[in-house]
């Protein structure tokens, strides 16, 4: 399979078509190969517009909803960034195309190693894997001027949100009910606001599901 052709395809058909124009952004989108953190069974689909299975119940989150994330975080190339969930690390590559310094936190220990392993052949060393709690980010590096949950949630844990600097951002895909999620740009200026992006139907990690309380 041509991935270099799918990859460009990728772009012109799902990311500027949908109003993903950060040339930065584009260019991540461009050079980093999708294909190579899927299972290796599953790169004849890197590049469709689907979230892809990466096995232990985690995905790859759509191309189009990652990149219109990643636009909407605005990082330029002094950012320090938190990567959440990160998985094999596709997510962790792009950004450190765009950033100064990349952490990517993943609590699946295997996976963990995928990404470092990927990281280091594809020579990028802006970014280091971190194996510990999602919930509780990474306050050793802290803090972010943006944090990207690399997943859905049903919550953003609060530590998170006190990772970042003021002014800092903070990008996933809230699901809101089993059937509808929306991406959500967070902000911190003394108080965290948020505000809608787009529809979005990224499946949720499930470490952060919210606590199931018991109804008498």
């Amino acid at each position: 399979m041509d991935y270099a052709s799918a990859r460009r395809n990728m772009v012109d058909g799902q990311l500027r078509t949908n109003r993903v124009t950060d040339p930065g952004v584009i260019a991540a989108f461009e050079s980093v190969p999708r294909e190579r953190f899927v299972p290796e069974g599953a790169r004849g689909h890197a590049y469709i517009d689907e979230d892809l299975q990466l096995g232990q119940g985690r995905w790859l989150m759509e191309p189009m909803v990652l990149a219109r994330l990643l636009q909407a975080a605005e990082i330029d190339p002094g950012s320090s960034v938190l990567v959440v969930g990160a998985g094999t690390g596709y997510a962790a590559a792009l950004i450190a195309q765009l950033a100064s310094g990349v952490v990517a936190l993943e609590e699946n220990a295997s996976l963990a190693a995928q990404a470092e392993a990927l990281l280091e052949e594809l020579e990028i060393d802006n970014a280091v894997v971190v194996n510990g709690s999602l919930r509780e980010g990474y306050a050793a590096q802290a803090p972010y001027d943006v944090i990207l949950i690399d997943g859905g949630v049903e919550e953003v844990p609060p530590a998170l949100s006190e990772q970042l600097v003021e002014g800092g951002r903070l990008v996933t895909v809230v699901r809101e009910t089993p059937s509808m999620g929306r991406a959500r740009l967070f902000r911190k200026d003394g108080a965290i606001s948020s505000r809608i992006l787009f529809d979005a139907a990224t499946p949720v990690i499930e470490s952060l599901r919210k606590a199931r309380s018991f109804v008498f």
